[in-house]
């Protein structure tokens, strides 16, 4: 179940705190990640994409080589989610 309620600045400011790597670009989670190899960062990919179907909660995402740029945003309510903030989580345990 997805809770459609945008977070307010000061709940998005304390999420941040705790997610090591990611901003707001664009009124969207942002956040980039680096591999050591291409096969790594398809890896990682992978992965977050087996997560996101599970949560019915996708990234928008881009690959270049061992680099993603992920930017995350719950388009349905229009901003960014505790759905957003569980992904980026999951996403940040999944690129150790």
């Amino acid at each position: 179940m997805s809770d459609l309620s945008v977070l307010s600045a000061s709940e998005l400011d304390i999420a941040l705190q705790e997610l090591k790597g990611w901003s707001v670009e664009q009124g969207k989670l942002h956040c980039q990640f680096q591999f050591p190899s291409f096969v790594e960062a398809f890896g990682f990919i992978t992965s977050v994409a087996l997560v996101a179907e599970t949560m019915g909660h996708h990234p928008e995402w881009c690959n270049v080589y061992n680099c993603i740029s992920v930017d995350l945003i719950t388009h349905d309510a229009g901003g960014i989610t505790i759905n957003d903030i569980h992904l980026a989580r999951k996403m940040n345990e999944l690129a150790q």
